[in-house]
Order: C-alpha cells, then sequence, then structure tokens
C-alpha cells in the first residue's frame, strides 16, 4: 500500500468537517445515514451532473429495480434513490448540491475544493469517504449492465444484443438468456477472449448466436425506445439490419476516479484498492465504498453494504483520535 498521511494543515475557515462523503448512489446515502445517526453530521456532495449522472448515481438512469430487498413489487430506480436521499436528510445529513472538482490527501484534515472554487479557500474534513461509482452509459434500450437492467419490462422476451467478446460479454450475455427471447453477440474479432469455458458456454447455449467480425454501426429507434442495430462485417464490409429491443455493453466499466486516481494506489483499471475486508484505503482516513472499488459485484444492495462499512470505519477512526486527543 502507498504511504500513509503525514503532516497537518489547519482546520478550514470556511468549512471544517468530521466526515465528507462525496457521491450520491447506494454507498454515499447508506454512509451517510449510518454517520448521521451517529451524531457525525457529515456532510454529502451530491454532485451537480458529476460524471454526466444525476444526484443519485447510475440508479437514476434505471427503471424497474426488482432485486433490491424490501420492495416486493419492484420499485423504479429513481423513486428508490429518493428514499435515500429522504433518510439521509431525516437524521441529520447535510446534503450539498454541488460536485468535488478538487481534492488534496497528502496531509489531514483533507483539503478539497468545489467546482468553480479551485482558486478559493479549501473546505477541510477530517475523514472522506469516496462513493463516486462508475462511468457508465444508459439510454433508452442501451445498457451497460445486464445484471442490473436485463429483467425490466422492455427487455423481456426480446431480442437483445450484447456488445463484447471477453468473460464480462460471456457472463451478461448467458444471464440475459433467462429473459430475452433470443442474444445477439457482436465480436469484433474472429475468435473469443473469454476463458474457455465461458467461451465454450456461450457458443453452446441453444439462444445465443455469435456474430463474429461484427460491429455496430448505429442504433435505431422509434423515438423511445431501440428497435434495431446497423450491423457491419469488418471483413467483407457488409452492413445489414439487426432487428432487436435492447443493446447492452459488456467492454468493461470504468470507475470514477480521476478525482483521486493519483493520490491512492488504485489497480490498473483504476479502481481504488482497499485493505481487505475494510474500505480502507491506502491513505489513513481515506474510506471507499461501492462501484469504486469493487469491480466484481457492482450491485446496488453491494454498495450499500460496503457504505455502511466505511461510516463504521470513519466513526471508529474518529472516535479514537478524538479519545487520544483528550488523554494527550
Amino acid at each position: 500500500m502507498a504511504p500513509l498521511t503525514n503532516g497537518k494543515v489547519p482546520k478550514s475557515t470556511k468549512m471544517h468537517s468530521k466526515v465528507v462523503i462525496i457521491g450520491s448512489g447506494p454507498a454515499g446515502h447508506t454512509a451517510a445515514v449510518y454517520l448521521a445517526r451517529a451524531n457525525i453530521n457529515p456532510v454529502l456532495f451530491e454532485g451537480f451532473m458529476a460524471n454526466g449522472f444525476a444526484a443519485g448515481g447510475q440508479l437514476t438512469t434505471t427503471t424497474d429495480v426488482e432485486n433490491y430487498p424490501g420492495f416486493p413489487s419492484g420499485i423504479l430506480g429513481p423513486e428508490l434513490m429518493d428514499k435515500f436521499r429522504e433518510q439521509s436528510i431525516r437524521f441529520g445529513t447535510q446534503i450539498i448540491t454541488e460536485t468535488v472538482s478538487k481534492i488534496d490527501l497528502s496531509a489531514r484534515p483533507f483539503r478539497y475544493w468545489r467546482e468553480g472554487e479551485e482558486y478559493d479557500e479549501a473546505e477541510t474534513a477530517d475523514a472522506i469517504i469516496i462513493a463516486t461509482g462508475e462511468v457508465t452509459y444508459w439510454q433508452s434500450g442501451i445498457s451497460a449492465c445486464a445484471v442490473c437492467d436485463g429483467a425490466v419490462p422492455i427487455f423481456r422476451n426480446q431480442p437483445l444484443a450484447v456488445i463484447g467478446g471477453g468473460d464480462s460479454a460471456a457472463e451478461e450475455a448467458t444471464y440475459l438468456t433467462k429473459y430475452g427471447s433470443h442474444v445477439y453477440v457482436l465480436v469484433r474479432r474472429s475468435e473469443l477472449r473469454a476463458s474457455k469455458i465461458m467461451a465454450k458456454r456461450l457458443m453452446n447455449h441453444p439462444k445465443i448466436t455469435i456474430l463474429w467480425n461484427t460491429v455496430a454501426t448505429e442504433c435505431q429507434g422509434d423515438g423511445d425506445l431501440l428497435n434495431n442495430l446497423r450491423i457491419k462485417n469488418v471483413v467483407t464490409g457488409e452492413e445489414r439490419d439487426l432487428p432487436v429491443r435492447g443493446l447492452f455493453y459488456a467492454i468493461g466499466h470504468e470507475p470514477a476516479t480521476s478525482l483521486v486516481r493519483s493520490q491512492l494506489q488504485t489497480d490498473l483499471d483504476g479502481y481504488i484498492i482497499t485493505v481487505p475486508g475494510t474500505t480502507q484505503t491506502s491513505v489513513k482516513g481515506v474510506f471507499a465504498a461501492g462501484d469504486v472499488q469493487d469491480k466484481r459485484y457492482r450491485q446496488a444492495i453491494t454498495s450499500a453494504g460496503s457504505g455502511c462499512m466505511a461510516a463504521l470505519e470513519a466513526e471508529r477512526l474518529i472516535a479514537e483520535e478524538e479519545e487520544g486527543a483528550e488523554e494527550a
């Protein structure tokens, strides 16, 4: 792990907080609820169209959420995030609809700046929870997460397409066969990059057709939903229509870590590395929760769980440091 933070800077006269949460998805709001109930008075920056999403993150672009516990009839993604937000506010979280654009983790308290105020006095925090999620793209009938969106009504019993040739594509295409009438996998090359076992599973599935040397050139719809792809064979140059009602990109995900990537230890894909079994990052006092550190599951429920962990760990750190200061 990278060295822990050393040194000390003065607390901001503008605003100083015990804990600042950056991000407004399930991880951020769960952390806020736990910290607020512990009288930590957390500040949550929900961002203003941060990473291309409205406050609330990716769930604000999802229609029916049917796999979040407590909602047997399902719930709309934006409605679920509204409830998260209401609960955070109920317990006293200060929510700020601005984006944190700059941060300095070299000394504590940590300094950060809001978008448009990078040259003003910094605000400070004793601990920071990074819950900025991932950068993905979702439009009507176009998704980056089969597990998140594959079961929504617009995709049921409809022909679907998946772009990609690796394990992610194989996993998502196989998952989508539970809901779609047929799944087409568009592979740019003449072979799969997926592991042998995943490739075999993909090629032998009766509801999956692999279109080799194929790329999508245009998405077409009726003004509301996708209903056709224009596809092209990169070897022959032939173009044709592929009628589908859903398109899933399985070419990986990008964590929204540009704000801290140069200051925290990350893996080759940019995901924040945490101490196993915790949300502690390579800098003491900085915690990472949700998709920003989870490249495997990326679900609302697992994000919420890691948000809880981050809150409890931040609360414990602050309590220990306050006790130490009193004894000194």
